[in-house]
Protein backbone atom coordinates (compact mmCIF):
# COMPACT_ATOMS: atom_id res chain seq x y z
CA UNK A 1 0.00 0.00 0.00
CA UNK A 2 1.45 3.51 -1.54
CA UNK A 3 -0.21 5.98 0.55
CA UNK A 4 -0.38 9.73 -0.94
CA UNK A 5 2.07 11.72 1.28
CA UNK A 6 3.09 15.16 1.81
CA UNK A 7 6.64 15.74 3.34
CA UNK A 8 8.06 18.88 4.31
CA UNK A 9 9.69 21.17 6.76
CA UNK A 10 13.75 21.00 7.72
CA UNK A 11 15.54 18.52 6.32
CA UNK A 12 17.65 18.51 10.03
CA UNK A 13 14.51 18.60 11.69
CA UNK A 14 12.54 15.84 13.54
CA UNK A 15 10.24 14.01 11.98
CA UNK A 16 6.70 14.66 12.99
CA UNK A 17 3.48 12.23 11.19
CA UNK A 18 0.10 13.66 10.94
CA UNK A 19 -2.49 11.33 10.57
CA UNK A 20 -5.96 12.70 9.98
CA UNK A 21 -9.36 11.88 11.05
CA UNK A 22 -11.80 9.57 9.89
CA UNK A 23 -13.43 10.91 6.70
CA UNK A 24 -10.95 14.09 6.62
CA UNK A 25 -7.75 14.98 5.00
CA UNK A 26 -4.18 15.86 5.67
CA UNK A 27 -5.86 19.18 5.20
CA UNK A 28 -7.59 18.64 8.71
CA UNK A 29 -4.37 19.83 9.94
CA UNK A 30 -3.49 23.37 8.46
CA UNK A 31 -4.20 24.96 11.80
CA UNK A 32 -1.51 23.51 13.26
CA UNK A 33 1.10 23.14 9.69
CA UNK A 34 2.56 26.96 10.41
CA UNK A 35 3.71 26.48 13.78
CA UNK A 36 4.71 22.64 13.73
CA UNK A 37 7.00 23.58 10.53
CA UNK A 38 8.61 25.66 12.49
CA UNK A 39 10.09 22.53 14.63
CA UNK A 40 9.61 19.85 12.72
CA UNK A 41 9.80 17.90 9.27
CA UNK A 42 5.84 17.47 8.71
CA UNK A 43 4.99 14.01 7.38
CA UNK A 44 1.18 14.12 6.35
CA UNK A 45 -0.42 11.35 4.76
CA UNK A 46 -3.70 10.05 4.04
CA UNK A 47 -5.69 6.93 5.03
CA UNK A 48 -6.42 4.09 2.50
CA UNK A 49 -9.33 5.56 0.11
CA UNK A 50 -8.87 9.43 1.61
CA UNK A 51 -6.92 12.24 -0.26
CA UNK A 52 -6.76 15.66 -2.54
CA UNK A 53 -5.50 16.92 0.70
CA UNK A 54 -7.47 20.60 -0.32
CA UNK A 55 -4.10 22.58 -0.37
CA UNK A 56 -2.84 20.34 -3.48
CA UNK A 57 0.26 18.67 -1.39
CA UNK A 58 -1.31 15.02 -1.88
CA UNK A 59 -3.37 12.99 -4.28
CA UNK A 60 -5.44 10.02 -2.90
CA UNK A 61 -4.44 7.12 -1.55
CA UNK A 62 -5.71 3.83 -2.82
CA UNK A 63 -8.88 2.29 -2.04
CA UNK A 64 -8.85 -1.75 -1.92
CA UNK A 65 -11.99 -3.67 -1.32
CA UNK A 66 -12.43 -3.75 3.10
CA UNK A 67 -12.47 -4.26 5.21
CA UNK A 68 -9.83 -2.83 6.72
CA UNK A 69 -8.15 -3.69 10.12
CA UNK A 70 -6.38 -1.24 12.16
CA UNK A 71 -2.96 -2.86 12.24
CA UNK A 72 -3.08 -3.01 8.41
CA UNK A 73 -3.45 0.46 8.64
CA UNK A 74 -0.54 1.22 11.19
CA UNK A 75 1.67 -1.33 9.00
CA UNK A 76 0.69 1.72 6.00
CA UNK A 77 2.18 4.00 7.65
CA UNK A 78 5.05 1.85 8.76
CA UNK A 79 5.75 1.39 5.16
CA UNK A 80 5.60 4.75 4.24
CA UNK A 81 8.35 5.56 6.81
CA UNK A 82 10.18 2.80 5.36
CA UNK A 83 9.83 4.57 1.82
CA UNK A 84 11.18 7.86 3.48
CA UNK A 85 14.06 6.75 5.05
CA UNK A 86 12.58 7.35 8.69
CA UNK A 87 13.60 5.50 11.45
CA UNK A 88 11.92 7.13 14.08
CA UNK A 89 9.63 9.76 14.40
CA UNK A 90 6.94 11.99 16.38
CA UNK A 91 3.81 10.66 15.67
CA UNK A 92 0.11 12.98 16.32
CA UNK A 93 -2.65 12.04 15.21
CA UNK A 94 -7.08 12.77 14.85
CA UNK A 95 -9.51 10.29 15.76
CA UNK A 96 -8.78 7.32 13.14
CA UNK A 97 -5.44 9.22 13.36
CA UNK A 98 -4.90 8.80 16.82
CA UNK A 99 -6.22 4.87 16.84
CA UNK A 100 -3.33 4.18 14.45
CA UNK A 101 -0.76 6.25 16.14
CA UNK A 102 -1.23 3.68 19.87
CA UNK A 103 -1.25 1.06 17.24
CA UNK A 104 2.10 1.94 15.79
CA UNK A 105 3.35 2.64 19.30
CA UNK A 106 2.65 -0.75 21.22
CA UNK A 107 3.54 -2.37 18.28
CA UNK A 108 6.67 -0.51 17.07
CA UNK A 109 8.16 1.36 19.91
CA UNK A 110 11.50 1.35 18.46
CA UNK A 111 9.86 3.85 15.33
CA UNK A 112 7.45 6.33 17.95
CA UNK A 113 9.21 9.28 19.78
CA UNK A 114 6.21 10.38 21.13
CA UNK A 115 2.91 10.77 20.70
CA UNK A 116 -0.09 13.48 20.80
CA UNK A 117 -3.74 12.34 20.37
CA UNK A 118 -6.29 14.35 19.79
CA UNK A 119 -10.21 13.73 20.25
CA UNK A 120 -9.89 9.61 20.35
CA UNK A 121 -10.56 6.06 21.70
CA UNK A 122 -8.63 2.60 22.43
CA UNK A 123 -12.22 1.07 21.94
CA UNK A 124 -15.52 2.73 20.42
CA UNK A 125 -18.42 0.54 20.37
CA UNK A 126 -20.78 -0.32 19.24
CA UNK A 127 -19.36 -2.21 16.40
CA UNK A 128 -22.51 -2.78 14.60
CA UNK A 129 -23.17 1.02 14.70
CA UNK A 130 -19.80 1.18 12.17
CA UNK A 131 -21.05 -1.53 10.19
CA UNK A 132 -23.95 0.07 9.56
CA UNK A 133 -22.01 3.32 8.15
CA UNK A 134 -20.51 1.04 6.00
CA UNK A 135 -23.33 -0.31 4.48
CA UNK A 136 -24.60 3.33 4.10
CA UNK A 137 -21.71 5.15 2.18
CA UNK A 138 -21.69 1.48 0.01
CA UNK A 139 -24.76 2.04 -1.21
CA UNK A 140 -26.08 5.45 -0.99
CA UNK A 141 -22.71 7.31 -1.09
CA UNK A 142 -20.82 9.89 0.54
CA UNK A 143 -23.05 12.57 0.62
CA UNK A 144 -25.56 10.78 3.00
CA UNK A 145 -23.13 11.03 5.77
CA UNK A 146 -21.93 14.37 5.36
CA UNK A 147 -24.64 16.35 7.63
CA UNK A 148 -24.33 13.84 10.53
CA UNK A 149 -20.54 13.75 10.23
CA UNK A 150 -20.41 18.14 10.51
CA UNK A 151 -23.15 17.57 13.12
CA UNK A 152 -20.46 15.56 15.24
CA UNK A 153 -17.15 17.43 14.32
CA UNK A 154 -18.33 21.01 15.27
CA UNK A 155 -20.23 22.28 17.85
CA UNK A 156 -23.78 24.47 16.75
CA UNK A 157 -21.52 27.63 18.28
CA UNK A 158 -18.90 26.90 15.87
CA UNK A 159 -21.29 25.93 12.89
CA UNK A 160 -23.07 29.52 12.86
CA UNK A 161 -19.55 31.17 13.07
CA UNK A 162 -17.51 29.11 10.59
CA UNK A 163 -20.07 28.53 7.45
CA UNK A 164 -16.89 28.49 4.85
CA UNK A 165 -15.18 26.15 7.22
CA UNK A 166 -18.09 24.07 7.42
CA UNK A 167 -18.74 23.83 3.68
CA UNK A 168 -14.93 23.17 2.86
CA UNK A 169 -15.26 20.13 5.51
CA UNK A 170 -18.13 19.06 3.47
CA UNK A 171 -17.26 18.75 0.55
CA UNK A 172 -13.76 17.39 1.28
CA UNK A 173 -15.74 14.63 3.12
CA UNK A 174 -17.92 14.06 0.13
CA UNK A 175 -15.35 13.75 -2.16
CA UNK A 176 -13.84 10.62 -0.12
CA UNK A 177 -13.62 7.20 -1.55
CA UNK A 178 -16.58 5.27 -0.38
CA UNK A 179 -14.74 1.86 -0.46
CA UNK A 180 -12.43 3.70 1.88
CA UNK A 181 -14.24 5.29 4.13
CA UNK A 182 -16.14 2.64 4.66
CA UNK A 183 -13.01 0.16 5.11
CA UNK A 184 -11.76 2.46 7.62
CA UNK A 185 -15.04 2.49 9.14
CA UNK A 186 -14.87 -1.76 10.02
CA UNK A 187 -11.27 -1.13 11.23
CA UNK A 188 -12.59 0.94 14.09
CA UNK A 189 -15.85 -1.87 14.70
CA UNK A 190 -12.99 -4.25 14.76
CA UNK A 191 -10.27 -2.47 16.90
CA UNK A 192 -9.51 -2.98 20.92
CA UNK A 193 -6.27 -1.37 21.83
CA UNK A 194 -7.15 -1.54 25.31
CA UNK A 195 -4.30 -3.76 26.47
CA UNK A 196 -1.91 -2.46 24.34
CA UNK A 197 -1.73 0.92 26.18
CA UNK A 198 0.25 -0.31 29.26
CA UNK A 199 3.08 -1.40 26.74
CA UNK A 200 3.10 2.41 25.55
CA UNK A 201 5.99 4.44 26.91
CA UNK A 202 6.47 7.18 25.04
CA UNK A 203 5.35 10.50 26.02
CA UNK A 204 2.08 11.05 25.00
CA UNK A 205 -0.10 13.76 25.23
CA UNK A 206 -4.48 13.04 25.19
CA UNK A 207 -6.49 15.95 23.81
CA UNK A 208 -10.33 15.95 24.36
CA UNK A 209 -13.06 17.99 23.00
CA UNK A 210 -15.58 19.11 26.23
CA UNK A 211 -18.11 18.81 23.71
CA UNK A 212 -17.13 15.86 21.83
CA UNK A 213 -20.11 12.78 21.37
CA UNK A 214 -18.30 10.73 19.47
CA UNK A 215 -15.31 10.31 21.80
CA UNK A 216 -16.11 11.65 24.67
CA UNK A 217 -13.42 13.09 27.45
CA UNK A 218 -13.81 10.02 29.08
CA UNK A 219 -12.16 8.04 26.46
CA UNK A 220 -9.34 10.64 26.89
CA UNK A 221 -9.01 9.79 30.22
CA UNK A 222 -8.62 5.93 29.63
CA UNK A 223 -6.08 6.18 27.02
CA UNK A 224 -4.37 8.87 29.78
CA UNK A 225 -4.93 6.31 32.67
CA UNK A 226 -3.38 3.72 30.67
CA UNK A 227 0.10 4.84 29.27
CA UNK A 228 2.41 5.49 31.69
CA UNK A 229 4.07 9.11 31.22
CA UNK A 230 1.04 10.88 29.58
CA UNK A 231 -1.42 13.52 30.46
CA UNK A 232 -4.65 14.41 29.15
CA UNK A 233 -5.94 18.27 28.38
CA UNK A 234 -10.18 18.74 27.92
CA UNK A 235 -10.35 21.54 25.38
CA UNK A 236 -13.59 23.84 26.68
CA UNK A 237 -15.81 24.26 23.49
CA UNK A 238 -15.21 22.04 21.73
CA UNK A 239 -16.45 19.47 19.70
CA UNK A 240 -14.75 16.12 18.18
CA UNK A 241 -12.50 18.13 15.32
CA UNK A 242 -10.88 20.20 18.90
CA UNK A 243 -7.61 21.34 16.72
CA UNK A 244 -9.76 23.20 14.00
CA UNK A 245 -12.44 24.72 16.68
CA UNK A 246 -9.94 25.92 19.11
CA UNK A 247 -6.42 25.85 17.05
CA UNK A 248 -4.58 27.93 19.10
CA UNK A 249 -4.70 26.10 22.24
CA UNK A 250 -4.33 22.63 20.78
CA UNK A 251 -1.43 23.85 18.61
CA UNK A 252 0.47 25.34 21.89
CA UNK A 253 -0.12 22.11 23.38
CA UNK A 254 1.39 20.45 20.71
CA UNK A 255 4.36 22.19 20.39
CA UNK A 256 5.54 22.20 23.59
CA UNK A 257 4.78 18.80 24.34
CA UNK A 258 6.73 17.83 21.25
CA UNK A 259 9.63 19.54 21.62
CA UNK A 260 9.91 17.87 25.03
CA UNK A 261 9.02 14.58 23.84
CA UNK A 262 12.08 14.91 21.31
CA UNK A 263 14.47 17.01 24.10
Amino acid sequence: MRLAASLEGPAAAPVLVLGNSLGTTLAVWGPQVAALRQHFRLLRYEHRGHGSGGDGTAGWSPAPAGPYAIDELGRDVLALLDAHGIERALYCGISLGGMVGMWLAANAPDRIAGLGLCCTSAFLPPAAMWAERAAQVRSAGMRSVVDQSLRRWFTPAFRSAEPATIRAFGRSLEGITAEGYAGCCEAIAGMDLRAALRSIGVPTLVIAGAEDQATPPWHGAVIASGIRNSRLIVVRGASHLANVAAAGQVTTALVGHLQAACA
